[in-house]
């Protein structure tokens, strides 16, 4: 879908031209105005929607009104959704090309943008029946800067959904670092079995170890032309979750291949970082592997060594994701950054906890978390504050290591970010838990079923804000 911008639409023709109204307001259109507001009573409640043929009366051959409710409500998230309203209408009556005129400041053109291209999205590379997609849209009177700032994150979000949805046939981790050595305005290098062996990277080698597909460690880096400040970004790798020998349930292994969300979501932050330009140093570390059960596998009772020095007994095998995070947390703490930040679809805790709509948050510094959280919301995504009770560290004391692998299930995703935290050192640091935002298993709000890009947005605007 090609998104354009222009400053004139008023005799360009088109198969659409969509407007807006908001509640007790006139619209633009003296068309609409007669039929849909005074005859039909349409009100213009946000989400609402009427189509009508303009009959050659004007140049577009129809004309769909997206209600934005009141107008005292109406900010940038509804935007967002407004517009993703609009585009799945737009694929329903079968439409390629539209015009977007909304009466509304020039600023909303990020937002529509994104929600233009999250609307439009589907996995459909091995479908013979095509989903529908717009071939144009074009945005009136919005910034041009907004809009190509929007188109960016839009494409950032499209490239970590289309590799989270990819079979892990095909998304192992050598394409995953494949994918990093090839993003353009980004050093990156990776680390084979070998080199990693020699880092002391116990705990990430362990979970790899049942599996025919290698690990690869990855380490990107954007530098920006004056950095002020420096921040790595580490999002989990585990390419397919089998639970390894604490083998999963079948029916739970079925989205396993989204189990490395946090890891294209990094990747999809990179990927956009060179086009958008942050006076910042971002580091991206993927720790990638796959957690499968054969003869060589990790084993519950062994004891593990992170790269920090700590010893790990193995409670659980299937609490393979705070063991990678373990040592890439260790590895991003030794870079110098200020602040550390990871993102996995670590616990089914956090996801009872929250369900599908929020993700948890946890971390050592109350202002970077607070300063996260409102990102987030100002993104279009929810965080929730996780506590960190220091009781609950008892849970995972061993007798025979420094700290086992699991400990209650109550409190689940409270006991990993604490894990977490022992190899942290005295980085800023805050931990994201997408495991219930990151895929999805039915339609909610712009988002079709299965991956999400959950993290894209936020992350992306958190390291660009001014």
């Amino acid at each position: 879908m090609e998104i354009k911008v222009s400053q004139n639409v008023k005799d360009v023709p088109t198969e659409v031209l969509v407007i807006n109204k908001f509640e007790e307001e006139r619209t633009s259109q003296e068309l609409i105005n007669t039929y849909a507001v005074d005859k039909d009573h349409f009100e213009g409640k946000f989400g609402q929607t009427y189509l009508m043929h303009t009959l050659g009366q004007i140049p577009a051959d129809k004309i769909l009104v997206i209600g934005f409710g009141k107008k005292e409500e109406f900010d940038h998230n509804k935007m967002r959704e407004a517009v993703a309203k609009a585009v799945k209408k737009l694929h329903q009556i079968h439409a390629k090309k539209a015009i977007f005129d909304f009466d509304v400041n020039t600023d909303y053109g990020k937002s529509a943008a994104i929600g233009a291209m999250i609307a439009d999205y589907a996995y459909d590379k091995y479908k013979s029946v095509k989903a529908p997609h717009l071939d144009e849209i074009t945005f009136a009177r919005f910034s041009e800067t907004e809009v190509q700032e929007g188109i960016i994150f839009g494409e950032a979000m499209k490239f970590t959904r289309d590799l989270a949805n990819t079979p892990a046939q095909i998304a192992t981790p050598t394409k995953l670092a494949e994918i990093a050595k090839n993003i353009e305005g980004v050093e990156t290098k990776v680390f084979d079995k070998e080199e990693v062996e020699r880092m002391g990277m116990g705990a990430y080698l362990a979970v790899g170890q049942g599996s025919v597909q290698p690990p690869k460690f990855i380490h990107m880096k954007y530098t920006g032309k004056n950095v002020k400040k420096k921040i790595a970004l580490i999002g989990k790798g585990i390419c397919f979750d089998a639970g390894g020998l604490d083998i999963k349930p079948a029916s739970s292994m079925l989205t396993m291949k989204d189990d490395m969300s946090g890891a294209a979501c990094i990747l999809g932050v990179m990927r956009a970082l060179a086009k958008l330009k942050p006076d910042m140093e971002v580091h991206g570390i993927i720790a990638a592997c796959e957690n499968m059960p054969s003869g060589s596998s990790y084993k519950p009772g062994d004891i593990l060594t992170a790269k920090n020095g700590k010893t790990i007994e193995v409670d659980n095998t299937d609490a393979e994701g705070r063991l990678t995070l373990a040592d890439a947390l260790c590895y991003a703490c030794e870079l110098g950054v200020d602040e550390v930040i990871d993102i996995a679809t670590l616990t089914g805790a956090c996801m009872v906890a929250l369900g599908t709509v929020a993700s948890g948050i946890m971390g050592n510094d109350e202002e970077m978390i607070e300063r996260l959280i409102q990102t987030a919301k100002e993104s279009g995504e929810t965080y929730w504050q996780l506590p960190m009770f220091k009781e609950y560290m008892d849970s995972i004391k061993s007798d025979i290591a420094d700290m086992k692998n699991t400990g209650s299930r109550n409190g689940g995703a409270s006991i990993a970010g604490l894990f977490l935290q022992e190899f942290v050192k005295d980085t800023k640091w805050c931990h994201i838990d997408i495991a219930g935002t990151a895929y999805i298993e039915k339609p909610q709000k712009e988002f079709i079923a299965g991956a999400t890009g959950a993290g894209v947005r936020t992350l992306l605007n958190y390291v660009t804000e001014k």
